[in-house]
């Protein structure tokens, strides 16, 4: 067996998100749907980013703000994404590469412009997001390391790489090599309109080939198409060695082989913009994970994770979460 070089090695869609304030009558006028992400073409980017208030622009995609949040608490990862050579795709790979992360994937120099994921913020804190891949799409098997999978305790792949068949293929030959080198994989659902698209391919695929999933409760209610969580619940139990289901202010529910624990959610003074809690919510329970936390200490980490960023806007943290953690005891 290879060595452990890296805790996590992430696939996803490498994008640089645009963050602006909206109100509900600005997302009905432009037809946009709250709380989800929709797909656009460039021409839809375009005209929607010339309609936007000011914004904030930094790199972003789900997977990426994982392995940030990854990094923040000391933990080594590596990154696989598709930007091209152009002022947003420069920007992308040295904001990974100045965390430390590490960037194996070549970058184009043609095709379609670097991704941009355009957020808009309501004043409940719900993000809407309106996601133009570009060159994410572009992400196929030959992109992926063997020796990189090989060599990573964790494999951690986003459910929005389903969009895509080539970026579909990567994400099942990592999977593939992971599984043979006796590593874990693990998959985020991403959002509740993502699992609508895929339903039984991500059923197959959780029950199959999974070790770990990561799910908020609207995504595992609409996964296995019930309305009360506890049912939704016993179908985890039945399905995966691991799964760690997020509630928002209810906290969250780890499964471990069979056995069920509850993390409370860490108080916020103000919930400014939920944008990326998922995500540090994984990059908590996967640093745990990878070095040998039990399930609530996992899901201890991943809350104060998730607690950060929501606090302030954009979807990675501003403190080093090492240091946070150290004070919390964690």
């Amino acid at each position: 067996m290879s060595e452990i070089k890296f805790d996590v090695a992430g696939i996803g869609n490498a994008l640089v998100d645009v963050i602006a304030n909206a109100d509900d009558t600005f997302l009905a006028a432009n037809g946009i749907q709250k709380g989800g992400m929709t797909l656009i073409d460039a021409t839809r980017a375009d005209e929607l980013y010339g309609r936007m208030g000011a914004a904030i622009e930094m790199s972003g995609g789900s997977c990426a703000n994982t392995i940030a949040g990854l990094a923040s608490l000391g933990g080594k990862g590596a990154f696989f994404g598709k930007v091209k050579d152009d002022q947003l795709g420069q920007v992308f790979a040295h904001d990974i590469k100045a965390l430390g992360v590490s960037f194996p994937a070549p970058v184009a120099s043609d095709g379609a412009p670097t991704g941009r994921c355009l957020v808009l913020v309501t004043p409940d804190a719900q993000r809407s997001m309106s996601t133009f891949l570009g060159a994410a799409q572009n992400l196929t098997a030959d992109d992926i390391d063997a020796e990189v999978i090989k060599a990573s305790a964790v494999t951690y792949m986003e459910g929005y790489l389903w969009d895509q068949p080539g970026a579909k293929e990567a994400f099942l030959k990592a999977a593939r090599i992971a599984r043979e080198a006796g590593r874990i994989v693990s998959l985020t659902l991403s959002d509740s309109f993502c699992v609508a698209r895929y339903r039984d391919e991500f059923r197959k695929l959780v029950k199959d080939e999974v070790d770990l999933l990561f799910a908020n409760e609207a995504e595992i209610l609409s996964l296995y198409e019930v309305d009360i969580f506890d049912e939704a619940l016993a179908r985890v139990k039945a399905e995966c060695k691991f799964a760690a289901l997020t509630r928002s202010e209810a906290g969250a529910v780890i499964v471990a082989h069979g056995e069920v624990h509850v993390v409370d959610a860490d108080k916020v003074a103000k919930v400014v913009d939920t944008t990326g809690a998922g995500d540090l919510f994984a990059a908590g329970f996967l640093y745990g994970l990878a070095r040998g936390y039990s399930p609530t200490h996992c899901g201890q980490l991943g809350a104060m994770a998730a607690a950060e960023v929501i606090s302030h806007y954009g979807p990675r943290p501003q403190v080093s979460l090492a240091e946070l953690a150290k004070a919390r005891g964690l």
